[in-house]
């Protein structure tokens, strides 16, 4: 185990870390290490907000004054749907936040801590003041900490400071510099490169970045998901205060009781009103996240869901993605392509004390790491002797010089190796190395030279090249000193094509989804690997033409071309943005430090288990297994999920419109109310229980293979058309009850209070699919829950609660009427629904 420095101060901490029991202490003192203050809210805080909307308060408020002017009933009868339809709601809701936490839980990010004498990894939520730490190139800072050790380590500290490049930091017993900061490391910065040991000063909120948070928390950017949810909100609002306001105008012109009209207005707001779409919401989106994590795609941010089904284009590596990312050295030769065992050996000590990738730490852990592959297959390979040599330096790694440089002494002599892409390495070689003997590169031997290499990667091979140089003795070396380097050969690594990727390749397209390949690779070996898998390799854009392009040429080019080779970051990042400047749904896929940018460029982001934490925390969803096919079932998944939040908008804005509508007209003509308040309220109870099950339905294949976006237009247009179709049939259902039963005021209210919760609960099976309904089959919960609904409201008025309601019972030929009635009904909202669906058909 590697010892750690003692702590000074006035609470040291020993070699061995913090105690478990000391950790225990300062974790109750403290609290957890999160930024911002979790506001999940208490089971029974939660039950008790559901009271606390507007119409609960009133519909509460009435059942008050109706039980003061002794209409005890009716005012147990209100109370008691309020209190259902919360008991309900809590009760969904609450078991899908819970199963989602439970998901979360397996991604949450972690930290490497010294306890009780052990390096160990813990969730980074238990950190506390005194631990010591790890940190290594890709890991997030997960507290304010101040340095005890640093190797090199440059740290990316835009999230805070706004400055665009990495800052070297050292140890330090002071604060010292003109930045103050040298000697520490602050909570949302990230390791760029290099490793250091460092001691946990703050926690949770009081550090730098949970102060700003706790600031900025309320003003988190709106998501497209919720960005739709509140324009739906804002039209069911406008139609509520409209009909509202028109039955209390209707009933004040015709000296109607005030009381019951009030009544009767506010159960129509309550009837219109999908009370339930918020518990809709989360129970599908809930739904939809334990289904994702059974097919390994973990959800961090539950409204992200929508844009993940919504994506068009996926950006993503190759390597990993249509290879299987397992490096294995296939060779190690000299600049002409003869095997040579110096250029491993130079290619071994380079990785071997190369620290910015991955810490000293246990076995288990560094296993554990997401490393290199290329380094881990040089490391995997049979191993050279190197006792002899001893580290002095290092030149970490960047992706704008894309080598590593470490400094070794051996027999009092020191060499500088290098070791990186050829296109960075070649042009700091002045010459090369065949047999141990050293030659100038000229212009014709380095042409030849890259011929060696562009041969290996037109066959698929990854390419390093191995270069050194004989130094001076001094303190520090820098990237000035990558000079006039002798090329010592090239090692060619072989990343075998993933056989699931082409159909996995099929299924993306056929779902409408354009996969683009963005790469650091070069042209060969990416053509190479591209045609395996039939993606159009006919043009490849370099970053260096992309640089050379203005942003509104790129977005066009971006849209045309499916590879994009010798990418950097910045040019991934420049990549999506110009996507998204065409209207596309960009998703983007990335594990390495250098992903993160365009995670959060992406409108959603997605990252692997083995990911480094910076990548992890940038992205949207966690994939357990880096798979173009488990990324295809997670989208699938989201766009069900989706699919059925719509289904409950649509129902909520079209037959429950309709019969709403209804009552306000036929509040005008009628001599007596056209159902009594508390009725409405258990018909749109019972209406909202029939709904629950949704989140368990099928969805269609034709919703499932296109991308989705919200359509207000298209609710809005169900409203509009479909909505009067249910006023229709009811006041079809009017002038029966008035004209062929002569109903009295009960029959009424009873035939009337059957036709419309039949109506307004069987068009589900209508409108849940954009198909025929009879080829499309629901399921058995959606199935059970709607025609347990229609029975019970036919068998209600026979029993001695059904009078207690007011309902009384009615003969047999309403229901032959009732029969006839809705079966025309659904018939003529297929016909209707057909045509407002053709966009999604098409």
């Amino acid at each position: 185990m590697e010892s750690a420095p003692a702590i000074s101060g006035p609470s040291p901490v020993s070699a061995s870390g913090l105690t478990t029991g000391e950790a225990i202490a300062r974790f109750s003192r403290f609290g957890p290490n999160e930024p911002v203050v979790a506001r999940r809210k208490a089971g029974i805080t939660q039950l008790l907000l559901l009271f606390a909307n507007p119409l609960a308060i009133i519909l509460l408020v009435a059942s008050a004054i109706s039980a003061a002017l002794g209409e005890v009933l009716n005012a147990s009868i209100i109370a008691l749907m309020v209190l259902l339809s919360a008991g309900l709601n809590f009760f969904q809701t609450y078991r899908s936040q819970r199963a989602v936490d439970r998901i979360r839980k397996e991604v949450a990010p972690t930290a490497t801590v010294l306890r009780d004498g052990n390096w160990s990894e813990i969730p980074r939520r238990q950190l506390v003041p005194g631990d010591l730490i790890k940190l290594s190139a890709g890991d997030l800072v997960p507290a304010d900490c101040k340095l005890l050790i640093a190797r090199d380590l440059h740290v990316q500290q835009a999230a805070l400071t706004g400055e665009s490049l990495p800052v070297e930091k050292k140890a330090g017993d002071s604060v010292t510099g003109e930045t103050g900061d040298i000697h520490k490391v602050f909570l949302g910065t990230s390791i760029v490169s290099g490793t250091g040991t460092a001691v946990v000063e703050t926690t949770g909120t009081r550090t730098v970045f949970g102060d700003i948070a706790t600031r900025l928390a309320s003003k988190a950017p709106e998501t497209e998901f919720e960005r739709g949810t509140r324009q739906f909100g804002l039209l069911i609002m406008k139609t509520i205060i409209l009909l509202v306001l028109f039955v209390v105008l209707v009933s004040v012109v015709l000296h109607h009781n005030f009381l019951e009209s009030l009544l009767f207005a506010v159960a129509l707001a309550v009837g219109l009103t999908p009370e339930f779409l918020p518990m809709i919401t989360t129970v599908t989106l809930g739904q939809g996240a334990v289904h994702m994590a059974r097919k390994k795609v973990i959800v961090k941010h539950l409204e992200a869901m929508q844009n993940f089904g919504s994506i068009d284009v996926l950006c993503s590596d190759k390597t990993g993605t249509l290879t299987t990312g397992e490096m294995a050295l296939d060779q190690h030769i000299d600049p002409f392509g003869t095997s040579s065992e110096r250029v491993f050996l130079f290619a071994y000590l380079n990785t071997l004390h190369e620290t910015g990738v991955a810490n000293p730490l246990s076995d288990a852990i560094r296993e554990s790491r997401s490393r290199d592959p290329l380094d881990r297959a040089v490391q995997q390979h049979d191993h050279p002797d190197v006792h002899a040599y001893r580290k002095l330096d290092e030149i970490p790694f960047d992706f704008e010089r894309r080598r590593v440089s470490i400094v070794v002494e051996h027999e009092q002599d020191r060499m500088l190796i290098t070791k990186g892409a050829p296109e960075s390495v070649l042009p700091v070689c002045s010459a090369y190395e065949v047999n141990d003997q050293q030659h100038v590169l000229d212009s014709d031997t380095r042409s030849r030279v890259e011929k060696t290499y562009r041969e290996l990667c037109a066959k698929g091979f990854r390419i390093l090249a191995v270069a050194y140089a004989q130094e001076a003795q001094k303190d520090v070396y820098t990237s000035q000193d990558e000079k006039d380097l002798v090329l010592s050969g090239f090692l060619a690594f072989s990343d075998p094509p993933l056989e699931s990727a082409k159909f996995a390749l099929h299924a993306l397209k056929r779902d409408g989804i354009n996969v683009k390949i963005l790469t650091g690779d070069n042209e060969l070996v990416t053509q190479h690997v591209c045609s395996q898998f039939g993606l159009d390799n006919e043009r490849i854009i370099l970053g260096s033409e992309i640089e050379r392009m203005s942003d509104p040429a790129l977005a066009h080019v971006a849209e045309e071309t499916s590879i994009f080779a010798r990418v950097s970051p910045a040019q991934k990042n420049r990549i999506i943005i110009a996507l998204k400047s065409r209207s596309h749904v960009v998703g983007y896929l990335g594990d390495g430090i250098n992903d993160a940018p365009s995670l959060h460029a992406a409108d959603v982001g997605i990252s692997v288990s083995t990911a480094v934490d910076v990548a992890k925390d940038a992205a949207d969803f966690i994939l357990l297994e880096r798979s173009l096919r488990v990324l295809h079932a997670g989208i699938i998944e989201g766009r069900k999920a989706f699919g059925n939040v719509m289904k409950y908008l649509l129902m909520g804005t079209s037959s429950n419109f309709g019969n709403m509508f209804s009552m306000a007209v036929a509040a005008i003509f009628l001599p007596f109310l056209p159902m009594l308040p508390t009725q409405i309220l258990l018909n749109n109870f019972l209406y909202d229980l029939a709904q629950v099950t949704i989140p368990t339905d099928k969805v269609d294949q034709t919703f499932i293979h296109k991308p989705q976006r919200w359509n207000i237009k298209m609710i809005r247009d169900f409203m509009i058309y479909i909505g009067p179709l249910s006023s229709i049939y009811d006041f079809l259902t009017f002038y029966a009850l008035l004209k062929v039963f002569h109903a009295s005021e009960q029959f009424f209210h009873t035939g009337w209070f059957i036709e419309s919760l039949t109506t307004q609960t069987l068009v589900i099976f209508v409108i849940r699919t954009a198909r025929n309904p009879f080829l499309s089959k629901p399921s058995s919960a959606l199935t059970v829950t709607t025609a347990s609904v229609v029975l019970f409201s036919a068998v209600l008025p026979f029993t001695s609660l059904g009078s207690l309601l007011g309902f009384t019972p009615i003969p047999g030929s309403f229901f032959i009427f009732l029969f006839l009635a809705t079966g025309t009904y659904l018939i003529l909202v297929e016909i209707v629904k057909r045509r407002l669906m053709r966009t999604l058909l098409h």
